[in-house]
């Protein structure tokens, strides 16, 4: 792993990068995307070309532009379900064009918030390109030494993965369905991805939120993303099931927070998770130059 000198900066100056890897889209920039709007509010963000690609390959009576260029529904599309009918013709020709990679067959609702009911639901895999609000579960799979320090378990992601392949990642982490709650997705997911049984896998503690809106290959991505410590028992080992994850390390949690602060090696938004469990158990605080930036950009995102 690449290594780089620190100076005189703090724990938390060093780490602030990885954060702002995940907040590059302000506010101000959101100007040069298309919006795209259902029943007058804006639930997502297209980059102009395909704002187009979206438009021309939906069929008659689906899609327009109105009068400011905004993406929007023909009026006869008048409910959640009529609307994600009509446009999953258009997103399987443009996965099909190759344009939509990494295809799910995975729900997503879009909604103007959590707990909203959706306006529509589309495939997992094209909400980054319709800049849609998506939301998922991180879990820090952690084990209590003896001397009362805490070490991570983290996963090495396969090679083949569509998204971020060989990046290290947490215990388990996946987005959140339609209609699934965020503790069934916990325990779904402990089970793929890293054979936590049921028993262990239900002490899973919900402990917040972290939010952020990022550059993802020039999609507007912004996530929610709910937080989850489980304490495992030292003797326990993780085990790949799904094929998503390639092995499982143990790693002090200050040997993580240093792999974070010198290298590019963890997928970007594990990073936050992260920072917000080292918050939380006393591994950088208030003490050094840079903590309140750095905590308050946890969150820079919306629900």
């Amino acid at each position: 792993m690449a290594t780089s000198t620190s100076g005189s900066k703090s724990l938390a100056e060093r780490l602030q990068p990885r954060v702002d890897a995940c907040n590059e889209i302000a506010a101000s920039d959101y100007a040069k995307y298309v919006p795209f709007v259902v029943e007058a509010q804006q639930v997502g963000l297209l980059q102009p070309w395909f704002a187009e690609e979206l438009v021309n390959a939906s069929e008659a009576g689906t899609l327009k532009r109105d009068a400011n260029g905004a993406v929007i529904f023909n009026a006869s599309l008048n409910t959640p379900d009529k609307r994600s009918d009509a446009l999953r013709p258009a997103l399987e020709q443009l996965r099909d064009k190759g344009i939509i990679t990494g295809w799910r067959d995975e729900i997503f609702p879009v909604t103007m918030g959590y707990g909203v009911p959706p306006l529509l639901r589309i495939e997992r895999a094209a909400a980054s390109l319709l800049g849609v609000r998506a939301y998922g579960v991180h879990v820090n799979g952690f084990v209590t030494l003896a001397n009362g320090e805490k070490e991570l378990w983290v996963g090495k992601r396969a090679k083949n993965k569509q998204t971020f392949p060989s990046k290290l990642d947490h215990l388990v982490a996946g987005g959140l369905p339609d209609g699934m709650p965020p503790s069934v997705c916990v325990m779904k997911e402990c089970a793929e991805e890293a054979s936590v049984p049921p028993s262990l896998a239900r002490n899973a503690k919900a402990v917040g939120v972290v939010s952020y809106a990022m550059n993802y290959h020039g999609c507007c991505k912004r996530d929610v993303l709910f937080c989850y410590d489980l304490e495992l028992p030292e003797d326990f080992v993780p085990t790949p099931d799904d094929g998503e994850v390639e092995s499982f390390k143990r790693y002090p949690i200050s040997e993580v927070l240093e792999i974070m602060a010198t290298t590019t090696d963890f997928k970007d938004n594990c990073c936050l998770v992260i920072i917000d469990f080292a918050v939380r158990h006393g591994y950088i605080t208030p003490d050094e130059p840079g903590y309140v930036k750095l905590v308050q950009s946890l969150r820079v995102g919306n629900a």
